[in-house]
């Protein structure tokens, strides 16, 4: 019997530039569509008439970008925009999710300005849009960002954890704390202005983190959440990943050396991982 089931296209790779004289925009995108709906007979009898090549998924995302008057538009509204298209136009199709990430670019200073056409990649982070359309239901938009890299030198500690006789860790209330945030947050609506939200949003994050006082990973993981809800009534939960991308003090004493909190290894791995959902309280 078959279970639950969908297929689509990943990897989609979308470079689009908008040119307003000599000044220049740059959107960098990797789509990703998944359609479900009444495929049964293509895995059953190997009936394909229900299935809409993956390859037209592909092409499809190139030509809804390229329609006129919708040059870079926000990644949310492009998703939702794909997303509708596919359970409009197919009738088998019950729901689709589109799924995109966009790396940003930021311009070249040059001659003492931001230069119209050249840019540069300032880094690992990425922007996250996903968005879900079902037939005859209300649409899903989830935003985020991924590898923001972030790091405090203070008001962190780890003390008063759980020990068993394979513990050798050592409280302490003065550590570095440093991550790889991915947050993934839904609205409460599919119509708003969600650069502006992704901007303020993105800085409630930040700035909690660099103002909490940190008992663990944990405490300040929620306190982000907690600050994006209480923050922005447009966001109805958030769900925040954080690896503790672990810094550990050096012990100089086989060298002859004190270490005042000052000398660190960074480690990639092994790291703990740290995940939840803060959910609005809409009692």
């Amino acid at each position: 019997m078959l279970g639950a089931n969908s297929y689509g296209k990943s990897g989609i790779r979308l470079v689009q530039v908008s040119r307003r004289g000599d000044r220049h925009e740059v959107q960098d995108l990797m789509v990703a569509v998944r359609l479900e709906g009444d495929f049964g007979a293509a895995h059953l009898a190997g009936d394909n008439a229900a299935v809409l090549p993956t390859d037209t998924m592909k092409n499809t995302v190139y030509a809804m970008a390229a329609a006129p008057g919708r040059s870079l538009e926000p990644i949310e509204v492009f998703a939702l925009r794909l997303a509708r298209h596919f359970v409009e136009t197919h009738a088998p199709v019950s729901r689709a999710r589109v799924e995109i990430s966009e790396r940003p670019w930021e311009r070249i200073e040059a001659a003492g300005r931001p230069h119209g056409s050249a840019f540069r990649r300032p880094g690992g982070e990425a922007r996250l849009a996903a968005a879900t359309a079902t037939r005859g239901g209300e649409p899903a938009i989830e935003a985020g960002v991924e590898n923001v890299v972030i790091l405090k030198t203070s008001r962190s500690g780890f003390a008063g954890f759980a020990r068993d006789r394979f513990t050798t860790l050592h409280d302490t209330d003065d550590r570095l704390l440093a991550t790889a945030l991915r947050a993934i947050w839904s609205y409460m609506a599919p119509e708003l202005s969600f650069a502006a939200l992704r901007a303020g949003i993105r800085q409630t994050l930040l700035e909690t983190f660099a103002e909490h006082e940190s008992r663990s990973v944990q405490h300040t993981l929620y306190a982000m959440g907690e600050a994006v809800l209480e923050r922005h009534a447009e966001v109805r939960a958030i769900r925040l990943t954080m690896p503790n991308k672990h810094h550990l003090p050096v012990d100089l004493t086989p060298l002859g050396l004190p270490n005042d909190n000052s000398i660190f290894v960074a480690t990639e791995e092994p790291f703990g991982l740290i995940e939840a959902t803060i959910v609005r309280n809409e009692a």
